[in-house]
């Protein structure tokens, strides 16, 4: 009789309970349960990190699964606003000097060394047009947007920044304006096609995504690629339409998360993935989030913090791809 290691080369043990820690592609039946089972890769997922010192909703974020930066946010009842910096080794989350400003609802690019924050509101009417930079330790004001607004989208570096959209005032259903930041100063580029806020972000100051977001509709599904230039609309459209998700990755390979439907006004856990031409559903996160703080790729990113609202949400999920699991196996 011919057996599976001479078939696959791979001795199946029978074992009475999971391995501890098995490897990719290991086989094995646990004859407890009378299961065969394998460590088997099953694309991206989401995977609990670490938790933020300061629990917040509407914060932004920015930097790399093991070198992460999250700072602002906003917490109800009562209503209070964060400058609070925090920073991620892949594992936790550390303290660091506070924005100027205290602000929710802000834009945010760079790395932990050398990030942008810019935009966002104190709390109606102040909405904010103050940029600024963050070295590692401590931020310092630069010059400010050229118009003052709140859920505002960015992407980029800190000296290489495209932000668009956003609102000036609570009956502002979205701006179609964008600026772009050099390291100094912010100047016009070309206007969104679909007026919004709040939507989700990624890419680069000339490879550009914009996806989601709140216009007079409740919530939208539009996609938009900036090419440094102009903004053009892509066939492609989010399967699931809402505003204040976050996202990471380039126009060819992005991730949006999260977000809220309105109405109800819920906040989900839906994750898709776009490949420069369509969104695909994936793995979904584990807890509902809006308004989290993102960062990473679509190979190893984190989101951070999120609502609803009433929340004080203090959780980091981190999305690998790929990632393994043991999984009962079927001749099926």
């Amino acid at each position: 009789m011919t057996t599976f290691k001479e078939i696959r080369g791979q001795l199946i043990r029978s074992v009475s309970s999971d391995p501890a820690n098995p490897q990719e592609g290991q086989i094995w039946y646990n004859n407890t349960i009378g299961v065969l089972k394998g460590y088997i890769n099953i694309g991206g997922a989401w995977a609990s990190g670490g938790n933020l010192n300061t629990g917040r909703g509407y914060l932004s974020g920015c930097g790399t699964q093991t070198a992460g930066l999250a700072f602002g946010g906003f917490t109800t009842p009562p209503s209070t606003y964060y400058g609070n910096t925090e920073e991620y080794d892949g594992t936790s989350w550390t303290e660091q000097n506070d924005l100027t400003t205290t602000r929710r609802q802000l834009g945010g690019t760079g790395i932990q060394t050398a990030a942008l924050a810019f935009g966002g509101t104190s709390g109606y009417p102040l909405v904010r047009a103050q940029t600024e930079e963050y070295d590692g330790t401590s931020w310092t004001e630069q010059n400010d947007l050229s118009q003052a607004r709140y859920g505002i989208g960015g992407a980029g570096i800190q000296t290489a920044t495209v932000a668009w959209g956003g609102s000036t005032t609570p009956a502002d259903t979205g701006q179609t304006s964008t600026e772009e930041y050099d390291g100094t100063s912010w100047t016009a580029g070309g206007a969104l096609n679909t007026g919004r806020y709040a939507t989700g972000s990624a890419g680069t100051l000339t490879a550009a995504l914009a996806f989601g977001g709140r216009d007079p509709s409740p919530a939208n599904t539009a996609t938009e690629e900036y090419n440094g230039t102009s903004w053009t609309t892509v066939p492609a459209t989010l399967n699931t339409a809402r505003h204040s998700l976050k996202g990471f990755g380039t126009t060819s390979d992005a991730l949006a998360f999260g977000g809220e439907f309105q109405p109800p006004g819920a906040a989900v856990v839906n994750t898709e993935q776009y490949n420069g031409s369509t969104w695909t559903t994936v793995s979904s996160l584990a807890t509902v989030k809006k308004g989290m703080a993102p960062g990473g790729n679509t190979s190893a990113g984190f989101a951070a913090g999120g609502g609803p609202p009433a929340a004080s949400r203090v959780g980091t999920e981190e999305w690998n791809d790929p990632s393994f699991e043991a999984q009962t196996l079927t001749t099926s």
